[in-house]
């Protein structure tokens, strides 16, 4: 997976006007992307505005008003109560004033979101939209218009087997390839390991990361993972072929002291292929039948 992947959502209701990144494209982080025709937007944060501006000119002359008042009351011509109301609602036009100062704020900043950018640098591993298409904002999935994807740098998950799990560290060093490039390989690191079990599965996932400065991995594919696990020491290998199982289990043929063979219970701790590991049941001393 690539180490970062965006969908880009519309943020506001519109009409694609033009788009500026097709699959493909490496862009960077603020790059336009899309820009969206915003009618009703548009309309609203007019109309904001015009509120604002007939409450900013109520509470200018209910400033004059009150200052007046206020002015009267020194001099005893009007009553006290007559100029606290007055102040009051001066104070009350000046809170719509804000009030309404914070609409139109709220309006414009939803107008920036007409222009869809990109959030880092990345590649377009996707785009779902055209010029014309009518676009909701939201986040519903499926409705995205672009996703970008961070592909210098690669996340690599790995189901290793029980048996292997404690071989396995934080920093361990990997080995990749993949199927369309045939005899390469790629170097990854361990970066984090979930610490438990899959019960279904028996394996503990392990996320690796691997740098895709050329490009060349895909994000998305699928790889084969090697780790380089020195066998430990004092362990016995047989080759494959000296292996019984029936129905009685995994077992191996040996030959005693008395030159009678003897068949004897065996787990494996590990198979490479060439070899394989035993992990209980084995004496270094036994003489095996291949």
């Amino acid at each position: 997976e690539a180490f970062s992947r965006a969908p880009i959502f519309a943020r506001v209701a519109g009409y694609v006007k033009s788009w500026h990144a097709d699959i493909g494209a490496s862009v960077k982080a603020g790059q336009l992307l899309a820009a969206i025709e915003t009618p009703e937007l548009d309309q609203q944060l007019h109309q904001a505005r015009a509120e604002l501006a007939n409450v900013r000119a109520s509470a200018e002359l209910s400033a004059a008003t009150a200052k007046r008042w206020t002015e009267l009351l020194a001099t005893g011509t009007v009553t006290r109560q007559v100029a606290e109301e007055k102040q009051g609602d001066y104070a009350a036009k000046r809170s719509q004033v804000t009030a309404l100062q914070a609409n139109v704020e709220r309006f414009e900043t939803l107008k920036r979101f007409s222009r869809v950018v990109a959030p880092f640098d990345g590649v377009v591993t996707a785009r779902s939209t055209d010029v014309g298409a009518l676009v909701n904002g939201g986040s519903t999935p499926g409705n995205e218009l672009f996703v970008i994807s961070d592909t210098k740098k690669l996340r690599v998950y790995v189901s290793v087997p029980q048996a292997h799990a404690a071989a396995i560290g934080q920093g361990a060093k990997a080995t990749l390839k993949v199927p369309e490039r045939p005899g390469r390989r790629y170097e990854a690191t361990v970066q984090s390991l979930a610490q438990a079990i899959n019960a279904a599965s028996g394996s503990m996932l392990v996320q690796l990361a691997a740098d895709n400065v050329g490009g060349e991995l895909l994000p998305g594919g699928y790889v084969g993972v090697s780790f380089p696990l020195p066998a430990a020491a004092g362990t016995l290998t047989i080759p494959p072929s000296a292996l019984l199982f029936d129905k009685a289990g995994l077992r191996v043929a040996t030959v005693d002291a008395q030159g009678k063979v003897v068949l004897k219970a065996v787990t494996v701790a590990r198979d490479t292929g060439a070899l394989i590991e035993i992990a209980t049941g084995l004496a270094a001393e036994d003489r095996v039948i291949d």
